[in-house]
């Protein structure tokens, strides 16, 4: 995985240990040689993410839609910034240029990023392993809502592994490194259609 998408908020959230874990896990990325791809804005965690990364050293590519580069949102120091059109074109030039995904706590922009990259892999369209690092037990009623999706038979259990869960960095990295996406059948009841 030479690449690392990262989905995370455009504000810090309510407590200094969610800007901790970005900055952490920025330097981590160019600590280990991987290169940074994410929304391309210069606040909120995606602004730590990026300028730690580019402090250790590490490559960082942005993509980030003209509108809000326009709102003078856009990261200026990058090693390559992106300049799209619309959210669906950023997320499509994310998704081709990074070798896996990462979400870190954010809103409704981040839970949109991974859960289309989390449909894609479902439907087999790309092979890339799926990542949420769970700072300070953010993700948690997020992964009780899917285990609760298996269980009422929307999720089929083996795409419930399609994301790897872990609350440290670097964890995190060696289960991606390890993991393979599984390729089943969305579908569970196909005989009940």
């Amino acid at each position: 995985m030479p690449s690392i998408c990262v989905f995370c908020g455009s504000s810090s959230g309510a407590r200094p240990v969610f800007a901790a874990a970005a900055r952490e896990f920025g330097t981590l990325l160019a600590q280990r040689g991987l290169r940074l791809v994410y929304g391309g804005a210069s606040v909120g965690l995606m602004g730590q993410v990026a300028d730690a990364a580019l402090l250790a050293g590490g490559t960082v590519v942005g993509v980030i839609p003209r509108q809000l580069a326009e709102r003078e949102l856009a990261h200026t120091a990058l090693t390559k910034l992106h300049t799209v059109e619309t959210m669906h074109e950023r997320k499509a030039r994310m998704t081709e240029l990074a070798d896996g995904f990462v979400a870190l706590p954010g809103g409704y922009g981040t839970l949109d990023e991974l859960f289309e990259v989390m449909s894609w892999a479902q439907l087999g369209l790309h092979d890339k392993p799926v990542g949420v690092l769970n700072v300070a037990g953010f993700f948690d009623p997020l992964i009780a809502m899917l285990d609760h999706a298996v269980r009422e038979r929307f999720v089929n259990p083996t795409h419930r592994e399609l994301v790897v869960v872990a609350d440290r960095g670097p964890l995190l990295l060696e289960r991606l490194q390890l993991h393979s996406v599984p390729h089943v059948p969305k579908w569970m009841d196909l005989d009940a259609v």
